[in-house]
């Protein structure tokens, strides 16, 4: 199934979980603003994953940015939190103000084109706070999300906009994976940001 539309009032999930596109919240002045500060002033490294006891270096690049303390550990590595910005603290207190729910951490990942992506996952660490809201905010490129149900393999699919909100929250990260597929036909940079709940554990 693909859904296009933007109404916040409504769950793109059809069970077993919550997602809302908000569609965009920003002008589209506030997002050419925002996606050169992130750009240019965020502090990005090169991702690394551990697969079959190997370490893989990614093409996006990430920053991870938290309260003091909150460090993330995933796919074998641990990321310690850069002390948010201006431009961040700005970001993260529109993203409360859509979606009633309050963040202590964002991961950023930084796409340079469609040759990048992320496959099939769920963010279901522990340190997250059990069905709280993960917000996810894009800027840049549009591209193609989509959702997949870890027991039916039911898929939905969306386009994520420049300046577009997504919060999914509930049951979606325990009985839903996701993923933003690789493309060929996107040759601008994407950046997305997941603000999220973190317990310290």
């Amino acid at each position: 199934m693909d859904l296009f539309g933007a109404d916040p009032n409504t769950n793109v999930l059809p069970r077993d979980g919550e997602a809302f596109y908000h569609g965009g919240i920003f002008s589209l002045s506030d997002t050419e603003r925002i996606s050169e500060a992130l750009e240019n002033d965020v502090s990005w490294q090169s991702d690394e994953v551990r697969m079959f006891g190997k370490v893989i270096v990614t093409g996006r690049k990430v920053a991870w940015f938290a309260d003091s303390g909150l460090s993330y550990s995933y796919s074998g590595t641990t990321k310690q939190p850069q002390e948010w910005n201006t431009v961040l603290l700005e970001i993260r207190e529109k993203v409360q103000q859509s979606t009633g729910a309050n963040y202590n951490s964002c991961l950023l990942n930084l796409y340079h084109d469609g040759s990048e992506g992320m496959g099939w996952h769920s963010d279901d660490e522990k340190s997250i706070l059990s069905e709280s809201s993960i917000a996810s905010l894009s800027f840049g490129a549009e591209r193609k999300f989509s959702f997949k149900h870890k027991q039916t393999k039911e898929t939905v699919s969306l386009v994520l906009e420049n300046g577009s909100l997504l919060d999914m929250r509930g049951e979606t990260q325990e009985k839903w994976l996701h993923q933003l597929p690789k493309t060929k036909r996107i040759s601008e940079s994407r950046i997305n940001l997941t603000f999220r709940q973190m317990v310290r554990i």
